[in-house]
């Protein structure tokens, strides 16, 4: 697959076919280009694309430009190795101190599953990653192994997400992820604990379109799906999971992910600089084969699969989704086809190969 890219404007084209090596490989030059280790660049570069093939549109190339910034200005090192603050047989306090969070989180995760094969459970808090991008991405690494794996999300320095009740912010815009092994695909759910994510917004903003469903809430303290009020001064801010009348779910699962990772860090809220973009993120793998037959397991997670699949769909041409199915599918469509990007996307990643002076891969 080639790119059809070429010199002309792609302003009034709708979508842009790119192969997902070829997006990869410049990615990878942009991001050592500007300072980037060998190794550090292709992590970020290859997590980024991961998250665009599987259809996670706001985590991936869409923050290309953030993290050269990042990079150029050091709130992102360029390389270097975690440090391990603590450690008990299976759990392990990290503080990345800057590293990209795209380069560590494959290793937060490899070291889990390590401890998860002796002790049949493996826990890593890491602090001060930068950017960790689209959690999905990193789920398959462990259920590839036989194992399931949970993570969550947040970000100290930053307050976006409403607590229920409250029209100011306190919360960042949590994500928690989960994976498991079945007979098939694995089970791969990846949702944030805000009604949306702010990337969400920032896309909906740039492509000029209100959001699907009232997820902000104004100074006014209005439920809204008008994007551009999070840009205004005051600026609304996001509203937790459930909205207007259930998000007493969302603003206490915002509470126990923020427990889970800033309180286990040790690095709060109140302790972080402000605006720094630096996540902390709590990530534990189980080994199902510490609790018997590692295959009975796949069978059970299997036998749940198919049961929903088997309920009655609401409406006929929607079937019911197991969640990941719909990632999958992007995914094996976009490595057969190239992976598609919006021309608005298209116009960024234009100025970015105007800025690194790497020229986007053309036919």
């Amino acid at each position: 697959m080639i790119s059809i890219y070429n010199e002309q404007s792609m302003t009034d084209q709708k979508n842009i076919r790119i192969s997902a090596q070829l997006i990869r490989d410049w990615a990878q030059k942009c991001l050592e280009q500007a300072g980037a280790a060998a190794e550090v660049g292709q992590a970020m570069a290859e997590n980024l694309v991961a998250a665009d093939l599987m259809g996670f549109r706001t985590h991936g190339l869409m923050r290309l430009r953030y993290n050269l910034t990042c990079l150029q200005d050091g709130s992102s090192r360029a390389s270097g190795q975690v440090k391990v603050l603590s450690q008990r047989a299976a759990v392990q306090l990290w503080d990345a101190d800057l590293l990209s969070g795209l380069y560590v989180m494959p290793q937060a995760v490899d070291a889990a599953m390590k401890m998860a094969r002796q002790c049949g459970t493996g826990t890593v808090v890491v602090k001060r990653a930068q950017h960790v991008a689209a959690l999905a991405v990193y789920l398959e690494q462990a259920t590839a192994q036989g194992m399931l794996v949970q993570m969550m999300c947040a970000t100290p320095g930053q307050q976006v997400v409403a607590p229920y009740g409250a029209k100011t912010a306190w919360f960042s815009p949590n994500p928690f992820a989960i994976g498991a092994p079945t007979q098939g695909h694995p089970i791969l759910f990846d949702v944030s604990l805000s009604m949306t994510a702010a990337g969400k917004v920032r896309k909906a903003i740039a492509e000029g379109q209100p959001l699907p469903y009232p997820a902000l809430i104004t100074a006014d303290g209005n439920y809204t799906t008008d994007a551009t009020t999070f840009l205004a001064d005051p600026a609304s801010v996001l509203a937790p999971l459930g909205g207007e009348q259930l998000g007493y779910k969302g603003s206490g699962l915002c509470l126990f992910s923020e427990l889970w990772t800033l309180g286990l860090s040790q690095l709060g809220r109140h302790q972080e600089q402000a605006g720094l973009d630096a996540n902390t993120v709590w990530v534990q793998v189980v080994d199902p084969a510490a609790f018997g037959d590692a295959e009975e397991f796949k069978h059970q997670a299997q036998a749940m699969v198919d049961a929903i699949r088997t309920t009655t769909p609401i409406d006929a041409n929607q079937p019911v989704r197991v969640p990941g199915e719909g990632a999958f599918k992007t995914r094996q469509e976009q490595s057969q086809h190239g992976i598609e990007y919006s021309a608005a996307l298209w116009r960024q990643l234009e100025k970015v190969a105007l800025s690194t002076g790497v020229p986007l891969p053309q036919n």
